[in-house]
């Protein structure tokens, strides 16, 4: 037997596994690295975050990729060097992180690589009748097991799609296994560019789970900022947008999108919610001229109102769920208020109260699904669309 396919088995009968998760989001700030102990698998599955660091990009880096992103005229040379670049800057900073940790890469067993989406293309979307849904991440696994020399698992929406799914959001699979709770409603809300929650009902009937995005989370923000900004990446603490007012014109223009309305699951990305769609919005409602702080003040209430009409499609208003935060826009204060003030009945924390860090959740939750794929079964979510039962990853040998 082929040694690494021999160790690979070695490590799928282990009751206990090193993984590490990465993810690297629309923010593109740098590289989520999780070390993870996950113990067992399926509804046994224990999961220990031992450590966690964001590595930054260099400027230069995060500039090659802006310039692939989320673009229809990406120059396809640059796509294709970067997929093997990001690949090999990944690794690199990979094994940055374990010397830090004073860990050594034979002692990891996995990685398990979500790569960087450079486009999000689902039907709701592109609206073509010949295709189906379509994602790309790029950041290739192969090039990150050669220089690492650890086992990598990337790629992983693909089989989601392949299954009938948008390849979006996967956090039901991790979410389900890990943060469920008998007798309590949960929703795990991440505010990341775009907001999406896991709903878990305390009976843990799985066939009832589901994870959705609702819309824009840090994405058009972020975005206005850098664009209005200079030298900013995104508002610090909400202090621009806490300087503005809303403008309920703009508000209700930019609301105006058919995707609000489609049913649960979906999907979405800053193909959608742009500057270009911005600008669309506030040439329906006559605000071209609006000042930028009432601007980022009605973005900030604009991604408040996605996740609150989507919550309360959810639950019953009598119901008091609790609502565990996670993700870069849990720290901007005045969306977090918005919340709140409009979800009254609701219980807000974060998932620091289940001990796992919340800007490490999307990188340990990719170490979950990498451990299901070794160790694990398809969980049974039941016939519905959009949640198909599978495990997912392709496996890279050293």
């Amino acid at each position: 037997m082929n040694n690494s396919i021999q160790k690979l088995y070695s490590i799928a009968n282990k009751n206990e596994r090193l993984i590490i998760g990465l993810m690297s989001g629309t923010s593109m700030d740098g590289l989520d690295i999780a070390l993870c102990c996950c113990k067992d698998h399926g509804s046994q599955t224990q999961v220990e975050l031992l450590n966690f660091i964001t590595m930054p990009y260099q400027d230069d880096f995060r500039a090659d990729v802006k310039s692939i992103f989320s673009r229809r005229d990406a120059d396809l040379q640059k796509v294709c060097l970067l997929n093997e670049w990001i690949g090999l800057t990944h690794a690199n900073l990979i094994l940055e992180a374990l010397k830090k940790w004073n860990v050594s890469a034979e002692e990891v067993d996995m990685i398990a690589s979500h790569g960087q989406t450079i486009f999000h293309a689902p039907k709701s979307l592109h609206q073509l009748d010949n295709y189906p849904n379509a994602t790309l991440q790029i950041g290739d696994g192969d090039h990150i097991a050669v220089k690492t020399g650890i086992i990598t698992i990337s790629d992983f929406r693909q089989k989601h799609l392949a299954a009938g799914g948008e390849g979006a959001p996967l956090a039901v699979y991790g979410d389900y296994l890990i943060f469920s709770k008998t007798g309590e409603d949960r929703i795990m809300l991440n505010i990341g560019g775009i907001a999406n929650f896991t709903f878990l009902p305390g009976d843990r009937d799985a066939s009832r789970v589901f994870s959705t995005d609702v819309g824009p989370g840090n994405t058009l923000m972020d975005h206005f900022i850098q664009q209005n900004y200079p030298g900013e990446y995104y508002d610090q603490d909400g202090k621009i947008a806490k300087s503005g007012n809303l403008n309920s014109d703009l508000l209700n223009a930019l609301l105006k999108n058919d995707f609000f309305s489609i049913d649960f699951p979906k999907t979405t990305g800053p193909e959608l919610f742009s500057l270009t769609y911005l600008m669309q919005a506030q040439e329906l409602s006559n605000t071209i001229d609006l000042a930028k702080e009432d601007v980022l003040a009605t973005l900030c209430h604009f991604s408040a109102k996605g996740i609150i009409n989507a919550i309360m499609r959810t639950i019953d208003s009598s119901a008091i769920p609790k609502i565990f935060m996670s993700g870069g826009g849990m720290h901007n204060p005045l969306l977090v208020a918005l919340l709140k003030e409009a979800l009254p009945n609701a219980i807000f924390s974060t998932t620091d109260e289940l001990e796992i860090n919340p800007d490490a959740k999307e990188a340990v939750l990719f170490a979950l699904l990498a451990n299901e794929t070794l160790a694990g079964n398809p969980i049974n979510f039941g016939e519905r669309e959009g949640v198909p039962s599978v495990c997912m990853g392709k496996i890279s040998l050293p």
